[in-house]
């Protein structure tokens, strides 16, 4: 996982298609964007590398013992992940999803088709 926060409170993230591994350097980036306490949105529009993931029990485990350790930040601090993705069964797949994801980390997953719908919805998350 990679992320750029060039553009805070606007993140880019960019999950490509490499396993979980919550020692890596996109999840010590997440922590200190956690550490800065201050609302941001996880923006998520490369569709072309997003595949879905069979994650190893171990893989599983440390990403939940991760989000655990982080939840109460998480859910204070991350507005929303915005999935910007153009293919309808693709974003079909997304929606069906995005209940269960929001249980794990404590905020929404929004599926949108465009960067410009992405970019209006995350004015709204931030503005909350």
């Amino acid at each position: 996982m990679l992320l750029n926060a060039t553009y805070f409170p606007l993140v880019w993230m960019k999950i490509g298609n490499a396993g979980i591994d919550t020692a890596d350097e996109g999840f010590a980036a997440f922590e200190a964007l956690l550490t800065r306490a201050e609302p941001f949105v996880l923006l998520d529009a490369d569709s072309t590398e997003r595949q879905a993931h069979e994650h190893t029990h171990e893989q599983q485990k440390q990403l939940s013992l991760w989000m655990k350790r982080h939840k109460t930040a998480l859910r204070s601090f991350v507005r929303g992940q915005i999935m910007v993705e153009p293919h309808a069964y693709k974003q079909a797949a997304a929606r069906a999803f995005a209940a269960k994801f929001e249980a794990f980390w404590g905020y929404p997953l929004i599926v949108v088709d465009t960067q410009e719908q992405a970019f209006k919805v995350a004015d709204q998350l931030l503005a909350n």
